[in-house]
């Protein structure tokens, strides 16, 4: 790589795994600490009347978290990211650009946490939605006059659905339609939605930039300078800013995202191709292989496949037997740390969605999502055949 005129590697040409190592040198506290401070105050102290240090108060901004907010924004290569409590109070101060009446078309398969929210809270304050497979459908058709946005993950949660986003993104911006892409599943480290075209990208920062199940966070990164005060205005006003303490967990976490990802990723390949060999499991849906239907877009569109998979047994009871007999594997909800965990998603991340709804996914009581961890891979394969195993002679009885 050329590094003439570089930046101190704070260039946006810089490779992703340099990016994860940097600080904002324009924020560097004046002791020069390579492990940002915590700046643990809820208030600031002003220098003299009508002079400022540039903060006031930690709702509006604090030290620590503009550090994290400037770094998830380099990594997205955005303008801005704003940090928040949690994911779901990053998608609910998105909602609040928009207006009783407005329409959005989103993908019929997301986190459940997303669709109650949408059904829940959205709904009540006027806001419509349609359901689309984004990843299989036009939305053409489904364009009204008051439709403002299109809502989507890719991969999808939990059915790894992939779609074109740069496609999109061609019909998003011809109808004025906002393109808001929640980019969890595959990190900056992996896919960066921004470049293909979307206005707004969602992150929830207890996942993989976090890394260690060890604190909750959420982010929204845009490029557009009147949409990000828009929502900064909202975030200040209703108060769900990421505290200082665990905006320094997520700036640690951040510093191993490569090689996390790297490895998990490894392992989730290894795992998904396995899977397929054993005879009760019926289906593994994983998008780096290659008989994916998303496989050739995730190539375009991603640097990688990602550590998240999901496969389906030949029973519930076999679901069951599996989710009561891991040990080294935890039967978890969350996904994105070092740790390989299990999921039911029926009980778990998508229990107050429909059931129709769940059914026409393909969401039923066999289906189990994993997330890769960075264990070795030879143990995860043992785990597994060991937890078969257990299942297959309770099934006998």
């Amino acid at each position: 790589m050329d590094c003439s005129g570089c930046n101190k590697c704070t260039d946006v040409n810089c490779s992703i795994e340099t990016k994860c190592q940097q600080l904002d040198r324009n924020l560097l506290d004046k002791w020069g600490a390579i492990s940002y401070p915590i700046y643990q105050t809820a208030t600031f102290a002003h220098p003299g009347l009508g002079d400022t240090t540039g903060y006031d108060y930690t709702r509006m901004q604090n030290p620590t978290r503009k550090q994290l907010e400037s770094i998830v924004a380099y990594l997205e290569n955005g303008k801005d990211a704003i940090a928040f409590a949690s994911g779901m109070a990053a998608i609910a101060t998105v909602m609040e650009l928009f207006s009783p009446g407005d329409h959005f078309i989103i993908d019929e398969d997301l986190y459940g946490g997303s669709i109650r929210l949408f059904n829940e809270i959205s709904k009540k304050n006027g806001l419509e939605y349609t359901a689309v497979s984004l990843s299989s459908e036009d939305i053409t058709p489904y364009i009204k006059e008051n439709t403002k946005a299109v809502y989507l993950e890719t991969p999808t949660n939990p059915m790894m659905n992939v779609t074109d986003i740069e496609e999109l993104s061609k019909i998003t911006k011809e109808k004025g339609l906002l393109l808001i892409v929640d980019n969890t599943f595959l990190s900056p480290y992996f896919q960066n939605p921004l470049n293909l075209g979307a206005d707004i990208v969602l992150h929830s920062g207890t996942k993989f930039l976090g890394g260690h199940h060890d604190t909750i966070g959420g982010f929204v990164v845009v490029k557009d300078e009147e949409l990000d005060e828009r929502l900064r205005f909202i975030y200040k006003t209703t108060g769900a800013g990421l505290s200082p303490f665990d905006s320094w967990l997520i700036l640690r976490g951040i510093r191993t995202l490569a090689v996390r990802l790297d490895r998990a990723q490894e392992n989730a390949l290894a795992l998904a191709k396995y899977l397929k060999t054993n005879k009760h499991v019926t289906k593994v849906i994983y998008p780096g292989l290659t008989e994916h239907p998303g496989y050739e877009i995730m190539k375009k569109q991603a640097r990688g496949f990602g550590a998240m998979l999901t496969f389906e047994v030949d029973s519930a009871e076999f679901a069951h037997s599996i989710l009561n007999n891991v040990q080294l594997i935890y039967f978890a909800e969350s996904l994105g740390g070092t740790e390989t965990l299990i999921t039911y998603p029926v009980t778990q991340t998508h229990a107050d969605v429909p059931r129709d709804l769940l059914e026409k996914n393909g969401i039923n009581d066999r289906v189990l999502r994993l997330s890769v961890g960075i264990e070795g891979i030879a143990d995860l394969i043992c785990e597994f055949n060991r937890v078969f195993a257990i299942a297959e002679k309770e099934n006998q009885k």
